[in-house]
């Protein structure tokens, strides 16, 4: 006789989109002709001094179960790089550290989001960041950048409008994946105001914030150089990208201090912690020397690429790709090409080139693909050709 009730997950559960680019990506692995260029990772391993502090770490039998909001030592060594980063005062009171950037996102969100709440998230975005609220049951209203002058931009005014006094949370990933967009910092400081105005949290995902392309800005702006230390402020950031450590699955949280006392149950009721090796590899990465100099290598190879990737891209025609000052992507589209996941899977079976679907980041990016330009030259130009093969 069969059960009564069907053993079906909730339907918060259900309505989750899964990662289309995961399945250009599955599509084409395997394939030894392959250029790839669908995930927000570099080529490059990560560098060799982190490992080494790895294995040392692992070799002195950090192996156990650690503080839930981390390795004190780390969580000293991350405030003092914040604070030299940004000028700031940043206690290690303030940081916790956790089993990636989106295991912060997800524990920042629960930390103050309940059901039917209303969290209005800048987009296009990377998919889990506007897809957790509504895990937790909260209500997503997305706003989208726009375009002008060649430029991906955020209407401000637009934006503030919509951040109404029954809005619990808004939602700012600068530099942002996909489009690179790179928030102003006068923009920083009217949203704050606003939202301090109107009790309205701030989470902002800074995780690219070593990627900043402009001028003279070593660093994007961050919503810390501007926030009191009691705003309603929560910041991510990770490990993964700017010290190439994306497998090791490491990032932190800095949050008020209003929140440290209970943060601990929700990490414990999530991940426990993080492992004290992979701790050992991450206080490396902030400490030593070697840190800065592998995140300047990282970034010059980066605009390097980036140029040579905007500038193929333009020389084929028929592209719109819009500038943009940071993170590691060129987010495009292309004339006769309008459904993103149908072009993608036609570039991996047709072209062998692999490329993520702008649909993946929301429906306002429908119709556009997102490169990831953190590769040699030698692979960007492969990448061109493949492309200019395929439109011909």
């Amino acid at each position: 006789m069969p059960p009564a009730f069907a053993p079906l997950p909730r339907p918060e559960v259900v309505e989750l989109t899964s990662s289309s680019i995961r399945d250009i990506a599955n599509a084409g692995m395997g394939r030894t002709d392959i250029a790839a260029f669908w995930f927000g990772e570099s080529d490059l391993p990560t560098p060799q001094f982190i490992v080494e502090a790895g294995m040392a770490a692992m070799a002195r039998g950090e192996t156990r179960y650690i503080h839930n909001l981390g390795m004190q030592s780390l969580r000293e060594a991350i405030a003092g790089y914040s604070s030299r980063l940004h000028g700031i005062e940043l206690p290690a009171s303030r940081i916790a550290v956790t089993s990636s950037g989106v295991s912060a996102l997800m524990i920042a969100m629960q930390m103050v989001l309940s059901p039917d709440d209303k969290a209005v998230v800048v987009t296009p975005i990377w998919p889990n960041i506007a897809g957790m609220p509504r895990l937790i049951g909260a209500d997503v209203i997305r706003h989208p950048l726009i375009i002008e002058n060649g430029r991906w931009r955020l209407d401000a005014e637009a934006l503030i409008a919509r951040l109404t006094p029954d809005v619990r949370m808004l939602v700012v990933n600068s530099p942002n994946n996909p489009t690179g967009w790179t928030i102003a910092r006068e923009d920083q400081q009217r949203l704050l105001a606003h939202c301090r105005k109107h009790g309205i949290w701030i989470l902002s995902d800074e995780v690219y914030e070593r990627l900043c392309f402009r001028p003279d800005e070593p660093v994007a702006p961050s919503m810390l150089a501007v926030a009191a230390p009691e705003d309603r402020l929560m910041v991510i950031n990770s490990f993964s990208k700017s010290w190439r450590m994306t497998g090791w699955r490491i990032g932190w949280l800095t949050m008020p201090e209003g929140l440290m006392a209970d943060l601990p149950k929700v990490i414990e009721y999530n991940t426990s912690c993080v492992p004290g090796f992979v701790q050992g590899g991450a206080q490396a990465a902030v400490s030593d020397p070697r840190g800065e100099e592998s995140i300047g290598e990282l970034r010059d190879g980066l605009i390097a690429s980036r140029t040579a990737l905007i500038e193929g891209l333009r020389e084929i025609g028929g592209i719109e790709a819009p500038e943009a000052d940071g993170a590691m992507y060129t987010f495009f589209r292309m004339e006769g090409h309008t459904d993103s996941l149908a072009t993608a899977k036609a570039l991996v079976a047709e072209a062998g080139l692999g490329l993520a679907p702008g649909s993946a980041f929301g429906p306002e990016a429908e119709g556009w693909l997102r490169w990831c330009y953190a590769a040699d030259a030698r692979k960007i130009a492969d990448g061109l050709e493949r492309l200019k093969r395929f439109l011909g």
